[in-house]
């Protein structure tokens, strides 16, 4: 059992026949597209409608039986993405319960399991009466993580008429658990440490496969952290656990949940936008993102006026500005389109919009500020409203300062598919160096978080705004919280398909392989192609690394054209028709991760934490032994730096060659540099030694790569090098 031995706050990080060689595809019986949940269509899983049979949905059978927990504010049982509809018995493996609750949840096949924890709450807020007796979602956030990671096919789902299509989550066949730990904030807090704890500690009692956990970590040390030492004791029991990177990006050493044995997924956009667009009274066009349900109430330009000329007497102009609630002049609104300023971290969009449209706005601009840059967000606003970057938003002022009668329009919200680049790193999801070890790389990889479209609950309205009467069975979301479940879907998947594997091999399968997504759409040519055709394309979606569906590299925002690095990535973008087979991955074992916190200094008394035994930390062990995916090196002195590793073979027999991309000013050598493997299981070890080309040097960290391939695998690691 995990020890409940201390209460910590946590804010909630808002945050068979297919088999057949024979058999191309796959499809559904559905009437409508596989579209609406696009991510898993940008991420290879199908295309247009089809299952390719090189899917892993195709080989993993949707995640058929894999149980897939998360711990959040609940699920919304009613909705149809926790149907039962053409699922089996329940698995046996299963041991968990339906608690008993006061609010009308009930279990079926599909989802086999809820529970709540409130005695972390109780603690603080005192007794709590019978409305907190439930898994119920009040949020929408645990129903919308949920079905992204697990969620069944529900066909004609669209949010206000946009991303027509079919739901879906990751692994479609696999069970779902939802275990309720975040509860209404109580003095700004939602998710409380001991229950938290609470809900691993069941999760693992229950038998569940996977857990789910979009909620923020902290970056305090390991042993003081409830999502480290939890999900330390589930990957003991052999269970994948998932975490967000976190939302305070793009400063540098924001990200979170930064224990080497959780999966740490930040966040990237994927080739589909809301937009609506802004047109001016000089014919300038300036594209915004939405998800308004309403147009302007006629097809004509209306007047213009920023909200800091629009203050009522008594407000300030920095609170105008920004549509404080209050600040706003009705007289000076009324039948216009009002520009609202979104200060950098300032979440409170859609209460803008409410400001706007109570004081008569026919139509709203949000404009970012100059830190807030790029990161544009797709609300369900409850009057038409663009949101656009700060480059544009800075033409809008200064175009209304240059003319007596400022006018625009703005157009109604439409789907673009396709939009380029994609995908670029999300402006807000938070990036590494890991503050807490920054010989671990985090973020570990980026998986889609940007207008996410899932299931939603029905208790709330889609603004989760009081006044907010609307009702929708799914809602758009971005996040790392988003992100998080998707590869969660993605490690369902594996499972299904290599039960033997423990967490760190899933992990290491989805950090090696993720990259560039040309090999998204190359994969639908691959059976159309001559063998010499297709060897060149093998190369070149190989051989160029991080890159977007262009074949540019990953950026860090839509705009500034700056390109990522691994603090924003990790290991790239997750791709998971590569992770089913990664020809070899990097294993570690519970005595490898308490060797880890040895090394870091602690002692018997703070180990007892992570195990249930006494354990004596090995004086030999160094950090530069701990076997991870990635490599980072921040204290390369004037003496070179050695750094061991060791991959096991999960594929076919064959001879792995090393290519090395070296980080700036740093000479990279790798013994041996050829690796044989004769059966599957096989374990090679090698060392990376790392040397400043010029003394002193690189000052800041400089990053590059190691690749290991037979031709057919491509194993890849990131290289992060400072000198201290």
């Amino acid at each position: 059992m995990v020890l409940l031995q201390f209460l910590k706050r946590k804010k909630l990080q808002i945050l068979q026949d297919a088999e057949h060689p024979n058999v191309i595809s796959v499809f559904l019986n559905k009437g409508s597209k596989l579209e609406t949940t696009r991510s898993w269509n940008f991420l290879g899983l199908e295309r247009n409608g089809l299952i390719p049979s090189h899917s892993i949905w195709m080989k993993a059978r949707l995640g058929e039986d894999t149980i897939i927990a998360n711990i959040d504010t609940g699920v919304w049982p009613e909705s149809k993405s926790f149907s039962d509809e053409g699922l089996g018995p329940v698995p046996s493996k299963w041991r968990g319960i339906c608690q008993h609750d006061t609010k009308r949840v009930r279990c079926n096949r599909k989802l086999i399991g809820t529970r709540y924890f409130n005695n972390g709450l109780a603690m603080y807020a005192g007794p709590l009466n019978s409305s907190f007796s439930t898994a119920r979602d009040y949020d929408g956030h645990g129903s919308h993580t949920l079905a992204t990671a697990a969620g069944n096919f529900v066909p004609g789902v669209s949010v206000f008429g946009n991303g027509n299509g079919t739901a879906k989550g990751g692994s479609p066949r696999a069970r779902v658990a939802a275990y309720k730990v975040c509860w209404p904030p109580y003095e700004g807090v939602q998710c409380f440490d001991a229950d938290v704890l609470a809900a691993f500690d069941a999760a693992i009692s229950d038998g569940v496969d996977i857990i789910s956990v979009s909620l923020g970590g902290g970056t305090e040390e390991f042993f003081k952290n409830s999502i480290s030492i939890g999900a330390f004791h589930a990957v003991k029991h052999g269970i994948v656990v998932v975490s967000a990177a976190g939302n305070t990006g793009p400063n540098p050493g924001t990200v979170l949940n930064l224990s080497p044995w959780l999966l740490t997924v930040g966040a990237g956009t994927i080739d589909r936008e809301f937009t609506s667009y802004v047109s001016l009274g000089n014919k300038k066009h300036l594209k915004g993102v939405s998800l308004s349900a309403k147009g302007l109430p006629s097809e004509k330009f209306y007047p213009l006026v920023s909200a800091a000329e629009a203050k009522n007497a008594n407000a300030s102009t920095a609170e105008a500005i920004i549509c404080q609630g209050g600040t706003l002049d009705p007289r000076k609104v009324k039948g216009k389109i009002l520009v609202c300023l979104r200060e950098y971290n300032d979440n409170a969009r859609t209460e803008k919009s409410w400001q706007a449209d109570m004081a008569g706005a026919v139509g709203m601009i949000l404009v970012n500020d100059e830190q807030s840059g790029n990161d544009v967000v797709a609300d369900p606003h409850v009057l038409l409203v663009s949101h656009v970057n700060y480059t544009d938003g800075k033409y809008i002022f200064d175009y209304i300062k240059s003319t007596k009668t400022p006018m625009a329009y703005l157009t109604r919200v439409k789907t673009e598919l396709g939009s380029k680049p994609a995908p670029f790193v999300a402006t807000f999801s938070s990036r590494g160096p890991n503050l807490l070890e920054q010989g671990i790389l985090k973020p570990d990889i980026i998986a889609p978080g940007v207008s996410i479209i899932a299931a939603y609950t029905e208790a709330v309205g889609p603004t989760s705004q009081i006044s907010d009467t609307r009702r929708v069975p799914f809602n758009v979301q971005t996040g790392s919280s988003m992100s998080c479940p998707h590869a969660s879907g993605i490690a369902g998947l594996l499972r299904t398909l290599h039960p033997d594997w423990s967490p760190a091999a899933i992990k290491s399968a989805i950090m090696t392989t993720g990259t560039q997504h040309l090999v998204f759409f190359i994969d639908q040519l691959k059976m159309k192609c001559t063998s010499a055709f297709l060897a060149l394309l093998t190369f070149l979606t190989h051989a160029a690394t991080t890159q977007d569906d262009s074949m540019e590299p990953i950026l860090d925002d839509s705009s500034s054209y700056v390109k990522a690095t691994p603090f924003a990535y990790g290991s790239g973008h997750i791709q998971p028709n590569k992770a089913m087979d990664p020809g070899l991955i990097y294993n570690l074992t519970t005595l490898d991760y308490l060797n880890f916190l040895c090394a870091r200094g602690y002692n018997e008394t703070m180990i007892k934490s992570f195990s249930n035994s006494t354990y004596k930390c090995s004086k030999s062990f160094s950090l530069a032994d701990f076997n991870y995916p990635s490599i980072a090196v921040p204290n390369l002195g004037e003496d070179s730096v050695t750094i061991n590793r060791k991959v096991t073979n999960v594929g076919s027999p064959g001879t792995y060659r090393v290519h090395v991309k070296e980080p700036s000013e740093v000479e990279v050598l790798i013994k041996p540099r050829r690796l044989k493997f004769k059966r599957i299981g096989e374990v090679k070890k090698f060392k990376v030694i790392l040397k400043a080309k010029v003394k002193g040097k690189p000052q800041g960290y400089v990053f590059g790569e190691l690749i290991w391939s037979d031709g057919s695998h491509y194993v890849k690691s990131p290289l992060a090098v400072k000198h201290y």
